[in-house]
């Protein structure tokens, strides 16, 4: 599954990993979905598998994934719905009404603001192909026709049915973490324990590093001209958990003196005019942790804190108020006992 277009409607913030190069680890990395990814994970003492076995077993999976919910390729299952301009019911694998339904729920609790119909909007911005060209208001309201995620129908656990023919999804925003799910548990079949999946910089950890030290992960401060730590992540507990960053701050267009984020707010189909260029979540499930990264970043800190403690979330908002970055925390990360966030 290809997800460089996943990096436009919610910029990931850095995460570089943190860990000492400790003989027991294993370690395999490599690209996919238009990505890194970086696997470091402790085999069981008494393990007779091979570490290329595994690295087959992972490339596998994301080469099944990648077929199934790939929108970069035309022979996807997702791609074949989206193609299929029709009101009749529809069969598709189960996995991507998983997604939808998972999706659905935080469309509904952000109000409208994520929303996975919401690729005519990027193409009508520019954003595309990165050709920045504000449309017409008429030009605007004649694609937002097409936009809404209660045009599509969850018939049951295999069947979708549009409610406007050309009707287009793009489960981008929440397939990398869903990818990040399915890699983790690859590892987790194989009795591992210790383990670090990271894909594009979203990221589970589970258990610690041999010797009992937590994993740690450095989060890139969130400005755009800078390339500097501004956190440290660490995992203290070990508990499984899951940590997805988005921003505004590395994908923008400046045009008349006026700022432009890659982050479209679906309910207007406008980009997003807040402060906040951050949003980091810690959350046990990859795949819900990603959809609520974009859509608590597509709301913004005001809006979104409130959301972000309506739905029990742990959040991080950053905003930029001129040269300063103004931290909120909402009320289950300022909790939180399993992670902690320090300054470098």
């Amino acid at each position: 599954m290809n997800l460089m277009y996943r990096s436009m409607i919610g910029v990931l913030c850095a995460l570089t990993i943190a860990c000492s190069k400790t003989p027991e680890l294993s370690k395999i990395e490599g690209f996919a979905q238009g990505t890194t990814y970086h696997l470091t994970f402790e085999l069981p003492a008494d393990s007779k598998v091979e570490l290329s076995s595994i690295e087959k077993a992972v490339n596998d999976e994301f080469a099944r994934m990648d077929k199934s919910l790939s929108n970069y390729r035309d022979d996807s299952v997702i791609e074949a719905f989206n193609a299929n301009q029709t009101t009749d019911v529809v069969a598709v694998e189960a996995e991507l009404v998983a997604l939808v339904e998972e999706a659905r729920k935080v469309h509904r609790a952000s109000n409208g603001c994520y929303d996975l119909t919401i690729k005519p909007l990027f193409d009508l911005w520019g954003f595309k192909k990165d050709k920045f060209s504000p449309p017409s208001d008429a030009d605007l309201a004649q694609t937002m026709v097409l936009i809404g995620l209660d045009n599509l129908e969850t018939v049951d656990a295999t069947h979708l049915r549009k409610q406007i023919p050309n009707l287009r999804i793009d489960v981008s925003s929440i397939g990398q973490g869903y990818a990040v799910s399915r890699i983790a548990k690859i590892l987790e079949q194989l009795n591992v324990t210790n383990y670090l999946v990271e894909i594009g910089g979203e990221l589970k950890i589970s258990g610690k590093k041999p010797g009992g030290e937590p994993w740690k992960i450095a989060l890139e401060k969130p400005l755009p001209n800078e390339r500097k730590m501004h956190k440290i992540v660490s995992f203290d507990t070990g508990e499984p958990l899951s940590l997805m960053a988005s921003g505004t701050y590395r994908h923008y267009f400046d045009s008349n003196g006026k700022r432009y984020s890659h982050i479209l707010d679906a309910r207007t189909g406008k980009p997003v005019d807040h402060s906040t260029v951050s949003v980091a979540i810690l959350h046990q499930d990859p795949t819900i942790a990603d959809a609520w990264s974009t859509a608590l970043l597509c709301l913004g800190s005001k809006e979104g804190l409130k959301v972000a403690n309506d739905n029990h979330l742990a959040v991080l908002f950053i905003d930029q108020q001129g040269d300063e970055l103004i931290e909120s925390k909402s009320n289950a990360m300022a909790d939180m006992k399993d992670a902690s966030f320090t300054n470098p």
